[in-house]
This record gives C-alpha cells, sequence and structure tokens, in this order.
C-alpha cells in the first residue's frame, strides 16, 4: 500500500468519533495499520470496519489497560510507529465557586493522566522505530474560556508534558508534537456549546455566532482538516519537528 505512512502502525486514542475518527480514517488511507482505542467498543468497531484496523476498548486512566493496549498493538503489527493522543473529556462548564472536584479530578485522569500513561507504555515500541507523538490539546492553551477552568487546566498540562517529553526523548530519535484544534464540528463541541449556552443563559444559535464570527475564515473546523495537520506531524515531511505546537482554528482572534 502507499501513502506516507505506509509500513507503519498507529494507536489513535478517542479514535471512535469526532477528530479521533477522522485521524484514523486518513492515517488509515495513508498506509498505516491503525489501532483505535477509547472507552466503547461500538464506536470504535464501526471505525476499524471501515478502514480495516483494530478497535481496543481501553480505559485511558487505568494503567494495565494501557499497558494491554500496547500489548495488543505489538501482538497485531509487530511495531508502533506513531502515537496519537487524542482522548478527552469537556470537563464541566462551571464558575470556579461551583467546581465539583470530582469531575475536576475526572478531567484531569483522562485528559491529562491518559496522555502520560500512553506515552509511557508507548515510548519502549517508538524508540525500536524512532517514531512519533502527537498530542492534541487545544486552543484553550492560547486563550481559556470563562466557566472552563478545569477543561484548560488539562490542557494546558498536555503541552507542558509534550515539551518535556520531547526533549527527554529527542536524543533518541523520537518526536513529540502538539496540536491544539479551535472549535471543531463534533459530537463534544455541541455538548460544550449546550452547556455554555444553559450556563451563560443564551440560546445556542448565539454560542456558534460567538465562535465562528472571531474567526478569519467565519466557520468551525472540520474533523477531516484536524486529521490532516495530525498526519503531517506524523509523517517524515515533520522530521525536524518537535516539541513544538500547532493551532489549526480557522484563524481565530
Amino acid at each position: 500500500m502507499s501513502g506516507v505512512l505506509a509500513g507503519k502502525a498507529a494507536v489513535v486514542t478517542g479514535g471512535g468519533t469526532g477528530i479521533g475518527a477522522a485521524i484514523a480514517r486518513v492515517f488509515a488511507a495513508e498506509g498505516a495499520r491503525v489501532a483505535v482505542a477509547g472507552r466503547r467498543r461500538e464506536p470504535l468497531e464501526r471505525v476499524t470496519a471501515d478502514i480495516g484496523g483494530i478497535a481496543v476498548p481501553t480505559d485511558l486512566t487505568d494503567e494495565d489497560g494501557v499497558r494491554a493496549l500496547f500489548a495488543v498493538c505489538e501482538r497485531a503489527f509487530g511495531r508502533l510507529d506513531v502515537l496519537v493522543n487524542n482522548a478527552g473529556v469537556p470537563g464541566s462548564t462551571v464558575a470556579v465557586e461551583d467546581q465539583d472536584m470530582d469531575a475536576w479530578d475526572r478531567t484531569f485522569a483522562v485528559n491529562t493522566r491518559g496522555v502520560m500513561l500512553t506515552i509511557k507504555h508507548a515510548l519502549p515500541h517508538l524508540k525500536r522505530t524512532r517514531g512519533a507523538i502527537v498530542n492534541v490539546t487545544s486552543d484553550s492553551v492560547h486563550r481559556p474560556k470563562a466557566l472552563r477552568s478545569a477543561y484548560a487546566g488539562s490542557k494546558m498540562a498536555v503541552l507542558g508534558i509534550t515539551q518535556s517529553v520531547a526533549h527527554e526523548v529527542g536524543r533518541l530519535g523520537v518526536r513529540v508534537n502538539a496540536l491544539a484544534p479551535g472549535a471543531t464540528e463534533s459530537e463534544m463541541l455541541r455538548r460544550v456549546f449546550a452547556e455554555r449556552a444553559r450556563a451563560q443563559g443564551i440560546p445556542e444559535a448565539a454560542v456558534y455566532a460567538r465562535s465562528t464570527g472571531t474567526k478569519a475564515l467565519r466557520r468551525l473546523s472540520a474533523p477531516d482538516e484536524v486529521a490532516r495537520a495530525v498526519l503531517f506531524l506524523a509523517s517524515d515531511a515533520a522530521a525536524a519537528i518537535t516539541g513544538e505546537l500547532m493551532t489549526v482554528d480557522c484563524g481565530q482572534t
């Protein structure tokens, strides 16, 4: 099979829907064998049925589960070249004074601990192939929104992890970069916008209008547009790029 990832194997977390599903499909179209991980089996299997990959239901906050994910990948593919950390939860839209700390902990468990665990257990495999890691964070690292402190904090932590690990493993030939999508059409974004509308007492249409009105392109990103940027960072075209943050947000101002 031809393509920029021909002969390579990848793990994509949060790959059952939205951006993750788009990444899995783009990677497969470019020749990669893809293991798609996430909490729910059915969405994973819908994606892998389309791309010929393998579905690996995984609780990414559980270290034994994450260890097992990469063991499955090793048995199936015999190698690992790319890890894409896309799994995430939106967290709650709430004032700091009203923040439920169990909900806060859950947001950090998935968005931050999950990233750390997958990197930890992917690295022994990636060192052999001089592979690449792409951590999907958020444009919240540039412009945190009001009422979104848990999400913004967890995603800023992912950027810090990215840059630290990039300097740690660069001498081994492993690259680590982050990609920050802006508002991207997805099931998760629709939930976030609905929560924001309720929290602020405004119609959902007004939330969408505010989001698109501050973008140079006057629209939201599409999942496949974000996926193509992830593909670039994962490919040999980005061989000299590590420890960097790429933003895909239709020109947010």
